[in-house]
């Protein structure tokens, strides 16, 4: 489902390049949880924000499904992030101002869905937000935040999740959750990416992958 074969990220700066991925190659099946786990710094978001088409790499290629995301124009890799990729963040990037149905929603002006309303009730009362759906952000706990921003990762059906340290501001009860409804997914038969410098989701994960100064060790 997820493939990248040979991946390389260099940045820039005053002190000289740095790289941040160095060769990295990692495949990801539908139905499997893989977590990525490194200290800081090591190169895991740099990996994951090249696995959802939000940073091409200096080299190598990435495939989701058969599709080469970076040989796709960019409105062709924004059509394929919308469709087929989810995103969930440590920080949650919930808009601030909309309500939590309005946030879970907002997936659905990139893809178009005619079933978006039907489908963000579903994804809300599974997590639990019912009672919450006509809350702006700041009026939830931050368990509730990132079921929110899971429920919108889900919205459009798609075939990857791609998760960067979801549980960091969790306490272990709602990290759990979390875990489960990931393990959830993959169970169905998504693929789960989540990087992470903690151990929480060695239960839930089918493979667990180290990292360490941009390569997979």
């Amino acid at each position: 489902m997820l493939d990248l074969n040979q991946v390389s990220k260099s940045y820039g700066g005053s002190n000289g390049s740095v790289r941040a991925l160095d060769g990295v190659s990692l495949k990801v099946k539908a139905g499997e949880f893989v977590v990525v786990r490194g200290p800081s710094g090591c190169g895991k978001t740099t990996l994951l924000l090249t696995a959802g088409g939000l940073l091409a790499p200096d080299q190598g290629r990435v495939l989701v499904g058969e599709r080469d995301v970076y040989g796709l124009s960019l409105e062709e890799r924004a059509r394929l992030r919308a469709e087929t990729l989810g995103f969930v963040f440590q920080q949650f990037h919930l808009i601030p101002y909309l309500t939590v149905l309005e946030n879970v929603l907002a997936p659905s002006l990139a893809a178009r869905s005619d079933e978006a309303g039907a489908r963000a009730d579903e994804l809300i009362a599974r997590f639990n937000l019912s009672s919450r759906a006509g809350h702006v952000p700041a009026a939830l706990s931050t368990g509730e935040r990132q079921r929110t921003a899971l429920a919108r990762a889900l919205l459009n059906r798609p075939k990857v999740l791609l998760a960067d340290e979801p549980t960091g501001n969790l306490d272990p009860e709602n990290a759990s959750i979390l875990l489960g409804h990931l393990a959830e997914f993959a169970r169905a038969g998504g693929a789960v990416l989540l990087v992470t410098h903690a151990d929480a989701a060695k239960e839930h994960a089918d493979r667990i992958v180290q990292m360490q100064e941009g390569k997979i060790v």
